[in-house]
């Protein structure tokens, strides 16, 4: 096996993928990130709209067969299923990373007034929650406001990544003034550009923040 320290990347969308291995290469190139991907996952979550038991035991079974890889970590990369991937760090003996954990410590670090812009609604109200309960143990005054890019995801998955962008860098507007921007998914990193464009303030990313993070933890 390679010296590189392997990294499990668990997908439940084909469109997180590309952003995740570009944040790779940019920022820890010396990685070997292996990806798993269930691409029912995400369907199969905005179908059922909840997190239910089957799709949880999924979640866990994922990052299982992920250290049996011989993963030195494991990073979950769709933002839907944050008390199943709790569930699964709780079980696994590797560093377990929910998609967007790295990216609000470094929003926390920006200001108490955080604006996000998401494109799935059905992890809105689990990132909102993940969002408080990390400013309570952080930052307590700080407030996250989001919005939602209706319409952004459908364009990306039917491959107009032109369209998505603009949709999502509405929101930079939409948001007005804020400390910080967030991109709620990793799909969502790819308008980084465009919505930079339209503000000086911080504009994160989860995949760029989830790979500063990794590479600290694992001490490379």
């Amino acid at each position: 096996m390679s010296d590189r320290i392997r990294i499990a990347l668990v997908h439940a969308t084909p469109i997180a993928v590309e952003p995740i291995a570009r944040s790779f290469q940019e920022i820890w190139p010396e990685a070997d990130p292996v990806g798993i991907l269930d691409d029912g996952l995400a369907l199969d979550r905005a179908t059922a709209g909840a997190l239910t038991d089957d799709l949880a035991r999924r979640i866990v079974a994922l990052g299982q067969y992920g250290l049996s890889t011989g993963a030195k970590a494991i990073l979950y990369t769709c933002s839907a299923f944050g008390p199943a991937i709790e569930a699964a760090a709780r079980l696994l003996p590797v560093p377990v990373l929910k998609p967007n954990e790295a990216m609000f410590e470094e929003a926390l670090r920006s200001g108490d007034n955080i604006g996000m812009i998401a494109t799935f609604g059905p992890a809105v109200a689990m990132m909102e929650q993940e969002f408080a309960e990390q400013a309570a143990r952080i930052k307590p005054n700080a407030r996250l406001t989001s919005w939602l890019a209706l319409g952004a995801i459908e364009a990306l998955r039917a491959g107009d990544e032109a369209a998505h962008n603009r949709r999502v860098a509405e929101g930079v507007v939409a948001l007005g003034e804020r400390d910080a921007i967030l991109l709620a998914h990793f799909s969502t990193s790819r308008a980084g550009k465009a919505c930079r464009a339209s503000t000086t303030r911080p504009v994160l990313s989860s995949p760029d923040a989830a790979v500063r993070k990794l590479r600290r933890l694992l001490g490379a």
